[in-house]
């Protein structure tokens, strides 16, 4: 059995697709199972178990450069690549007009979500069978429920995400990772908020470590560590040394962002800060092995309080 995986992007739907995989190879335990995924991306399908070959595709970096012959030759590499391999199953469990091309350029049955149901409802005349599969659900349910329905049967009980984060530094004492950082102004903390728990933290004896992707978000970082005795801002990270320093963690406490949900992927107690989005929709979303170690504070009507946020802390730090 040969199943390929289309869902390029972004990181937090990368994450929300890997409990699905799992679901896939505990169907078929024999199965060979690509994932077509952002190059960016690429390194959390490759921390998947279950995944045989992550084939990355680079349409963001593509687009910026569309006449650069170079490009023009990685495209044609890409849909070689695409169609070297005959498929039992083509899954785009993403429903976006971009991810159904990519779809069709692979040889096999293809399915993907119906009209009522994927993002870009066009999506769906790309397939030869489309599912529907309610909107309202979080991510990691609706694609589990795409999965189940493709190969006929309902998703279990058991939420796994399969992933690995690899050899966890050495650190001396315990640390928790805040991860400031955010794509989305409305999803944005206040920095004197973070400043009063980074500092309550190191009260209790940990250490604070705050991660960065661009100089705005390092500059931020320090600002929130600036006078703490025991905080630190690391050189910047990619994804698999950011998985490894969050698996070694207390604790993850984080805006509503891709790196946070792979934290609790990993099974590592977090708390989600929510203001620009519901988290009743996109909450946190633990595997069984790791059920109750996550907690969402805020909502789209009010950015949570410090107080509110250590008290959560202090729920995932127990459990």
């Amino acid at each position: 059995m040969r199943i390929l995986l289309v869902k390029t992007s972004s990181l937090g739907d990368v994450v929300h697709q890997c409990p699905a995989v799992s679901d896939i190879a505990r169907h078929y335990p024999a199965a060979h199972i690509d994932w077509v995924v952002e190059e960016a991306f690429a390194d959390i399908a490759r921390m998947h178990r279950d995944i045989s070959e992550v084939i990355p595709v680079a349409l963001r970096r593509w687009r910026k450069t569309p006449l650069r012959s170079s490009v023009w030759r990685e495209i044609r590499a890409f849909r070689r690549r695409m169609a070297r391999e005959r498929y039992d199953l083509v899954i785009d469990s993403q429903g976006l007009i971009k991810s159904a091309l990519i779809a069709r350029l692979a040889r096999g049955p293809r399915h993907g979500l119906d009209s009522t149901s994927a993002r870009e409802p066009l999506a769906s005349r790309f397939y030869d069978f489309v599912h529907r599969v309610p909107r309202e659900l979080h991510p990691v349910a609706r694609n589990r429920l795409l999965a189940a329905a493709v190969l006929g049967g309902e998703p279990g009980s058991l939420i796994d995400y399969g992933l690995s984060a690899g050899t966890v530094p050495a650190r001396d004492g315990p640390y928790v990772v805040l991860l400031s950082m955010t794509s989305r102004p409305e999803k944005l903390w206040p920095t004197e908020r973070w400043t009063a728990l980074a500092r309550a933290l190191v009260g209790r004896g940990f250490r604070v470590i705050l991660p960065h992707g661009t100089p705005e978000e390092r500059r931020r970082s320090e600002a929130i560590v600036a006078g703490s005795p025991d905080g630190e801002v690391p050189p910047h990270m990619q994804v698999p040394e950011l998985a490894a320093l969050m698996k070694g963690a207390r604790a993850v406490i984080g805006l509503d962002t891709g790196l946070l949900h792979l934290a609790a992927g990993l099974g590592v107690p977090a708390v989600g800060i929510y203001g620009g989005t519901d988290p009743a929709r996109f909450g946190l979303y633990p595997g069984s092995d790791a059920a109750g170690r996550t907690r969402d504070v805020g909502s789209p009507a009010a950015m949570p309080a410090t107080e509110e946020v250590l008290g959560a802390f202090g729920e995932v730090d127990c459990a």
